[in-house]
């Protein structure tokens, strides 16, 4: 069984950095697409960005040249270093596989607050 567990979120403030961390165990992510997801108050949840087993990657065109996606192989953790974060950027972020390879039990997520 799949368990994915975020983690790193907090308050920031406008122009910060913060770097997510999700821990996968029943999956190995270099061996998967794996993406990260958020969900902001009242919106409904969006693709943030995307990265294949092979190591290509994809991303919002919101975040595009902000955000990185990576995989730690040896950790098997898939992380999203955010830099010059904006409020827009608050959100509850959540780790899973790409749209259409969606796992059902999506972990508890981990909170994003950009202060202006």
């Amino acid at each position: 069984q799949v368990q994915l567990v975020e983690s790193g979120g907090g308050l920031v403030q406008a122009g910060g950095s913060l770097r997510l961390s999700c821990a996968g165990s029943g999956i190995i992510f270099r061996y998967n697409a794996v993406a990260w997801y958020r969900q902001a108050p009242g919106k409904q949840r969006e693709l943030v960005a995307t990265i294949t087993g092979g190591g290509r990657t994809n991303y919002a065109d919101s975040v595009k040249s902000r955000f990185t996606i990576s995989i730690d192989n040896v950790k098997n953790v898939l992380y999203l270093q955010m830099n010059s974060l904006k409020p827009e950027d608050t959100a509850v972020y959540y780790c899973n596989k790409p749209p259409g390879w969606v796992l059902d039990a999506w972990g508890q997520g981990t909170l994003v607050s950009v202060s202006s």
